[in-house]
């Protein structure tokens, strides 16, 4: 199966301002391609979590040792559901800081829209966590904290399995196997909704991803699946977009609803640039989000040894 390219995922951002003249298309293109390869991964120890090709995992453990199982991060790309790859699409600042800070960092792959539904992506991430609890002994791992970090497409991803149990428990866990989700800057968390607002940019996209039955949409819709059990806490993050903003703060409010802990944080950053970004920079030092996750995740599961 032929995974995404930089040129591919660009494409796909492109796709979002279709409006816009081919020169234009064209020039975004390229930059969004030359940004997504500078940002290429190093490899990490590679693994697999199922018997399909994009069943895989990279894993970085935390720097230097401890005596201490290591809490534990793990990514899920984005790529509007049909494109992305844990080489590309996960931030090469995550990879130098997480594991500086003390965490170990996991980033998976998983099965792509058309050939896999996003219920399937949903139970790969399921089944990706079962399978790194089943591991932490030899990876040096703490079952007991890990969190679940998405981008985009993987903003949703994260969020589903954080609140529809049902993914968790085909993989025979429940909702406290994960400590805490962190969904980045995703618009797609109300499918319905987003259908009806985004048709004029992600129209095709969308569709192809959830269809048009209504039921199903809402199945796949965090914000309408967040009544309680969820995940124990969630830590929202957003830039100046306003279908992403309207939609992160309508999942805050299903989970405050559901007396799930949640916390909401703005940043910088309009467009697809600014999409991008908040991705890109996350671990880096200088980047408001940084600090505001790293706060949070001390607060969560305790100080981490820094390294």
């Amino acid at each position: 199966m032929r995974r995404a390219t930089p040129a591919m995922l660009a494409l796909a951002l492109v796709t979002l301002l279709g409006t816009l003249a081919p020169p234009v298309q064209a020039g975004l293109r390229e930059r969004f391609a030359a940004q997504i390869e500078a940002d290429r991964t190093p490899d990490g120890r590679e693994m697999a979590y199922g018997i399909d090709p994009l069943q895989t995992l990279a894993f970085w453990p935390p720097a230097g040792a401890s005596a201490r199982p290591a809490p534990l991060i793990v990514f899920v790309h984005g790529g509007g559901w049909r494109h992305g790859d844990k080489t590309n699409a996960t931030g090469k600042a995550k990879v130098a800081h997480y594991p500086a800070q003390g965490y170990a960092l996991a980033s998976i792959n998983y099965r792509l829209v058309p050939g896999a539904r996003v219920e399937d992506q949903a139970q790969d991430v399921a089944d990706a966590v079962a399978w790194l609890i089943a591991h932490a002994g030899e990876l040096g791992i703490d079952p007991a904290r890990i969190v679940l970090m998405g981008h985009s497409a993987g903003a949703h991803l994260v969020a589903l399995v954080g609140t529809d149990p049902r993914y968790l428990k085909a993989a025979r866990l429940d909702q406290r196997a994960i400590a805490g989700v962190i969904p980045i800057d995703g618009a797609a968390y109300d499918v319905p909704k987003q259908v009806k607002v985004g048709t004029r940019f992600m129209g095709d996209i969308y569709a192809q991803a959830f269809g048009t039955d209504p039921e199903r949409q809402r199945a796949l819709s965090p914000t309408l699946q967040a009544g309680a059990p969820n995940a124990p806490a969630f830590l929202i993050l957003h830039v100046q977009r306003r279908d992403g903003i309207e939609q992160s703060r309508g999942l805050a409010e299903a989970l405050r609803a559901a007396g799930t802990p949640v916390e909401i944080a703005s940043f910088e950053g309009r467009g697809l640039q600014g999409h991008m970004d908040i991705n890109r920079k996350l671990g880096l030092a200088d980047y408001p989000a940084t600090a505001r996750v790293d706060s949070w995740l001390k607060d969560l599961l305790g100080k981490p040894v820094q390294r």
